[in-house]
């Protein structure tokens, strides 16, 4: 018997929180599209006619050095933050800017932060299980039941993550590159089309690096998932992109392959010429 199931005796079932087919429509250009978006806070311009556009299926790296505006960025793309001018679409239907932050997430955009978060008293099995939950109100999150859909689906995301010798597992002696995977994993539980992952590596062993590359590249694709990595640190960036985005006072300031924005003179004097101890997230 699941944790949830052994909380409460109820007809009640999972139901995902993206549906397996999504509503977002690729068909006539990209899956996310920024087009001339501004915002200040208290008179700093944190973005500044910022233009981005992600194709569907890609794995795109944005890079920038603090205040370039990458945080700031993905609030406003996760509905966090509402941009004093322009324009953001999720496909050609969905304007993410009359939409709030559930409406958003429900659409297929999964944002993870730096910091993993998940319930470390819980198995592993048990954090993935919860992740499932389509209405996340506390009662009906009790009373859920296991199905097949939803085993088959846990089941599928621990194979993925690589965490299938450790379900039984309390999430709490996990790793700090584990962790990361898990949540990752709970995510991927919604089904999402567009994840949003912010500093995946930071804390990780050489080999943990490896093993996140490897998810990562594998999750994007055709048919499966679009991926925004932010991230400082220029050799995992480089095992993992094939185009780089460079922020740099809230706009583009560089955009193309790895060796192509690491051989700009402008990404050099801005970004890549600082001292790497005063690089933070």
């Amino acid at each position: 018997m699941s944790f949830l199931s052994s909380l409460a005796d109820r007809d009640h079932v999972f139901d995902f929180l993206v549906p397996a087919t999504s509503p977002v429509d690729v068909r006539h250009g990209p899956i996310l599209y920024l087009e001339d978006v501004s915002v200040s806070f208290d008179g700093f311009k944190a973005i500044d006619d910022l233009n981005l556009t992600i194709d569907d299926g890609e794995l795109r790296c944005i890079i920038g050095p603090n205040g370039a505006g990458k945080t700031t960025m993905m609030d406003i793309i996760t509905g966090k933050t509402r941009p004093d001018s322009g324009s953001v679409w999720f496909g050609s239907r969905h304007n993410l800017l009359t939409m709030n932050e559930p409406e958003i997430a429900s659409l297929g955009i999964g944002r993870k932060f730096q910091k993993p978060t998940v319930f470390e008293a819980l198995s592993v099995f048990e954090n993935l299980e919860l992740a499932m939950a389509a209405d996340k109100r506390i009662l009906p999150t009790l009373t859920a039941r296991m199905t097949g859909e939803v085993r088959d689906r846990i089941e599928e995301v621990l194979e993925t993550i690589g965490l299938e010798a450790l379900r039984n597992g309390p999430a709490g002696i996990l790793s700090h590159g584990q962790k990361q995977w898990l949540e990752i994993g709970m995510l991927l539980m919604q089904r999402p089309r567009l994840l949003l992952i912010d500093e995946p590596v930071a804390g990780m062993t050489e080999q943990e690096m490896e093993r996140t590359a490897e998810l990562l590249t594998g999750l994007a694709g055709k048919g499966k998932q679009s991926v925004v990595v932010v991230e400082h640190d220029m050799g995992f960036v480089r095992s993992i992109a094939g185009t780089v985005t460079v922020l740099h006072q809230g706009s583009v300031l560089a955009e193309g392959s790895m060796d192509q924005v690491a051989s700009d003179p402008r990404v050099i004097e801005v970004y890549l010429g600082a001292d790497p101890d005063e690089e933070a997230a």
